[in-house]
């Protein structure tokens, strides 16, 4: 091995670190806005939800589109009684989406009329702050 490739591997070594560093920091943020989020949803504040969710959601569902559509899927499965993470993924892009800051993240979640389901929640960083883009339940 050439005297120069260790230090090089090395460098390349701590630099990966680093990122994967900062994609965890990212997923944690990230994930704590959005279960703040979530819990607004939960309180069925849905409006609040809203406005609190990032531009582009607002840009693509109206107040009162998102009140009428949260509403009747998630008051019909009553009251949240769990949820755990399972999946966070960090991502530059992501299909329909403009690129970006994503996080993906996936909980599973036990619901007063429904035992298991899969939340399915996109936090973007808008204006420097991480902010809800997508909800998905399933």
């Amino acid at each position: 091995m050439k005297r120069y490739a260790k230090p090089v591997l090395i460098t390349l070594l701590a630099l990966v670190s680093l990122t994967g560093l900062a994609s965890e920091q990212k997923q944690r943020a990230a994930d704590q806005e959005a279960g703040k989020w979530l819990a607004l949803v939960d309180g069925r504040q849905y409006q609040a939800s809203w406005e609190q969710a990032a531009t582009l959601f607002r840009q693509q569902v109206s107040a009162a589109q998102w009140r009428q559509s949260v509403a009747s899927v998630r008051r019909p499965l009553g009251s949240m009684i769990s949820r755990r993470l399972i999946a966070a993924t960090y991502a530059n892009s992501l299909p329909g989406a403009p690129d970006g800051e994503y996080v993906v993240l996936q909980y599973q979640t036990e619901f007063e009329n429904k035992k298991q389901a899969i939340e399915t929640v996109t936090p973007m960083l808008d204006d420097g702050r991480w902010r809800v883009s997508g909800y998905y339940l399933r």
